[in-house]
């Protein structure tokens, strides 16, 4: 296996700011000529966290954990080495050596992504030979080339399609198990996942297919979305829907807009917002946070108008909190009952759906909102009651113009 040399490595690493990559992620305060933060690798209540601006390096007195740069990547970000290396070299404008990054790469996850791929390519040739399929995308209004942005395909019924098709040895009905395509019954024996559903490809960072999402065709059929298992590829609360073409689609993504469906993100994109991305099956987690804020510095969090969604935005604004560093900015829109993303927007068409975007409630106003829903104000037990309730989350907020705005308002 080739090494990739250090004098690279070296370079790469003095071309980048610790504290940039660091900061991108864990809310960092500055103290003296360092900064620091609760470490993000073990539970703690004090920061003892460091970042060296000067040395280039972090550590945590507390676990232990320390590195540069590079080793912050695989850590927390869960890189492989090649992969945090073409990350940094990404973001200074390096390009890894072409020949050393295939010889890197570890030939397991190699086959795996590559077994991931051929599943979508074989979904995708089913699509196109399925009246079924076919005139259900038709029924949808899904067009041509938004089926090529997004790789849509087409699981067929039955139990064994894309086992006869792909499974043509035991290594690689091995990968194809390992990627969450197959299922097993109390007998032992194994059938396809998924079927007779439409199917979504969910990207990585890089455009690599890592597992799928299939939405039932019949609705007399359950569940209606149906995701690949946590594999060693794909971890549901670190993804998200669409984030890859949102990427292609825009230089510089000024916004985010989170909804909560497939279809909400394919029928946004199919009339010009390509922003849309969507959680998978899970509600924000503070990794998907950190996600969102790194691609972009507005996330709106689009929700139904009921109970459910309103609890799902509270779930987001948790997430959210400690990630409001200054300049970032969360907002959300509830949408009229019986609308949807998908609905609304073939309804309004862009400019309508833009026009709900600016009236979006302020993370601020839905916060105290929430809190006070239940308090009588006009009393100091109520006052004193909202109050009990907001510090321990305003306390998460980073140090900034936008916490200290906060406890204004709050007294």
């Amino acid at each position: 296996m080739a090494r990739i040399p250090d004098a690279f490595i070296d370079e790469l690493l003095a071309r980048s700011d610790i504290v940039e990559i660091v900061g991108a992620r864990v809310p960092l305060k500055r103290q003296g000529k360092e900064y620091a933060a609760r470490c993000p690798f073990h539970d703690e209540r004090s920061a003892s966290f460091t970042v060296s601006q000067t040395k280039q390096f972090y550590h945590c007195f507390g676990c232990g954990a320390h590195g540069t740069a590079l080793s912050f990547l695989m850590q927390y970000d869960r890189l492989e080495f090649l992969d945090a290396v073409e990350e940094l070299a990404r973001r200074v404008g390096m390009e890894v050596p072409r020949d050393t990054a295939q010889r890197n790469a570890n030939p397991e996850t190699r086959d795996l992504y590559g077994a991931m791929a051929d599943a979508a390519d074989f979904f995708r040739q089913q699509l196109a030979r399925s009246d079924k399929a076919r005139t259900y995308v038709a029924q949808r209004g899904i067009a041509a080339d938004i089926l090529e942005r997004y790789a849509i395909g087409y699981a067929p019924d039955g139990f064994n399609a894309l086992r006869d098709a792909l499974g043509s040895s035991p290594q690689r009905m091995q990968l194809l198990e390992r990627g969450g395509l197959f299922s097993k019954n109390d007998k032992g024996h194994v059938y396809d996942k998924f079927r007779d559903r439409l199917m979504f490809p969910i990207h990585d960072r890089r455009g690599r297919v890592i597992a799928f999402g299939g939405r039932v065709i019949d609705p007399e059929d359950s569940p209606k979305y149906l995701n690949s298992p946590e594999t060693a590829l794909f971890h549901k609360g670190r993804e998200l829907y669409g984030l890859w073409q949102a990427r292609q689609a825009n230089q510089k993504l000024d916004r985010l807009i989170v909804v909560e469906g497939y279809m909400d993100v394919v029928a946004l994109a199919q009339y010009g917002v390509s922003q849309a991305v969507a959680t998978l099956g899970t509600a924000t987690t503070p990794d998907h946070a950190e996600l969102l804020f790194r691609n972009a510095p507005d996330v709106f969090f689009c929700f139904d108008g009921d109970r459910a969604g309103r609890a799902a935005a509270w779930k987001a604004l948790e997430s959210v909190l400690p990630r409001m560093k200054d300049g970032r900015q969360a907002l959300f829109l509830f949408l009229p009952d019986g609308e949807d993303p998908d609905s609304l927007v073939r309804k309004e068409g862009v400019a309508g759906f833009d026009a709900r975007l600016r009236q979006a409630t302020p993370l601020s106003e839905f916060f105290y909102a929430s809190l006070s829903v239940d308090v009588n104000l006009g009393s100091l037990d109520g006052k004193a009651r909202l109050a009990e309730r907001c510090k321990p989350l305003l306390a998460q907020i980073p140090e900034g113009a936008f916490g200290d705005l906060m406890q204004q308002r709050l007294t």
